[in-house]
């Protein structure tokens, strides 16, 4: 399926938002680009990249002509971004999204969005732990999933306009309900970022010499890499999405009291028991979607 953009605006342009737009125009999907932002030096470093053509500090005069706009800002501003387009939104116009968080986004969107059957929220399951238009690249998300989570209300052309556009930068399109979203992604996702700045917190504070970090190696990194992720986005994500990150959390908690446990009673038979059931489960996930990650 193809798809041409005539006027694409990117409100919030960081990785996301900059490698969508430079796939895009890698693939010659879209004509013109516009970047919507507080940072002046931000946008002007997008332009210089040529990840997009213009920008603008004001939602509404970006979204004036515009027949596609992404919004890939932390979830939390959603509602001030979805109240300053909805005025000057052209009827025609799609509106869709990258946010990490689904039912929240929904909520926003139909309460403050003109047409908000016309929006189509979406979530391209990419990133990296690196923020701004520099870390930027047009090959982020292929071979990549990215959820879509429509209702019975979202309007069909917009949801197809949408799985074209991903479609056109190589991501592969899956569709759910957003409150079966927020479960998985609370699992997947959400609970190892909480994991990982937990445990880089733990060490930090368990470590009166100051000498700890510097015998870490590569299974510290690479466990604790997305905790180098924007501390702002990911409050905003657990925030957003909490009733479902609760009880992620609390089943974390169960596992490391069951091996707690385990340890205290010096239970060789119970810990092996459950780093074997840990790493079956691992290889089972690595061999059926390793080749995607």
């Amino acid at each position: 399926m193809s798809i041409q953009i005539k006027h694409l605006v990117v409100i919030g342009t960081g990785l996301i938002g900059g490698s969508l737009a430079l796939a895009l125009k890698r693939a010659g999907c879209v004509e013109r680009v516009t970047g919507v932002g507080r940072s002046v030096e931000n946008l002007e470093e997008a332009v210089r990249l040529g990840v997009i053509d213009d920008f603008s500090h004001d939602v509404a005069t970006a979204v004036a002509d515009a027949d596609m706009v992404f919004v890939s800002t932390p979830v939390a501003a959603y509602t001030q971004a979805f109240k300053a387009m909805s005025a000057q939104l052209p009827e025609h116009a799609i509106v869709t999204d990258a946010g990490s968080t689904k039912q929240s986004v929904v909520h926003d969107a139909q309460k403050y969005l003109s047409h908000p059957n016309r929006f189509v929220p979406a979530h391209p399951v990419a990133g990296a732990e690196h923020s701004g238009v520099k870390a930027a690249f047009a090959e982020l998300f292929e071979k990549h999933v990215c959820i879509i989570t429509p209702d019975e209300n979202t309007d069909k052309d917009a949801i197809e306009q949408v799985q074209n556009m991903w479609e056109c930068v190589g991501a592969q399109i899956t569709s759910m309900r957003a409150a079966e979203h927020d479960d998985i992604l609370a699992s997947v996702s959400h609970l190892p970022h909480l994991a990982a700045f937990a445990l880089v917190n733990a060490v930090r504070g368990d470590d009166e010499s100051g000498d700890a970090f510097r015998f870490a190696a590569g299974g510290f990194r690479d466990f604790t890499r997305i905790a180098s992720s924007s501390p702002e986005m990911w409050r905003d994500i657990a925030l957003c999405n909490r009733d479902a990150l609760m009880q992620k959390v609390d089943l974390l908690q169960d596992e490391l009291k069951a091996l707690r446990v385990a340890l205290q009673s010096e239970d060789g038979d119970a810990l092996l028991q459950k780093f074997a059931d840990a790493k079956q489960a691992r290889d089972i996930w690595m061999s059926k979607y390793g080749d995607k990650l």
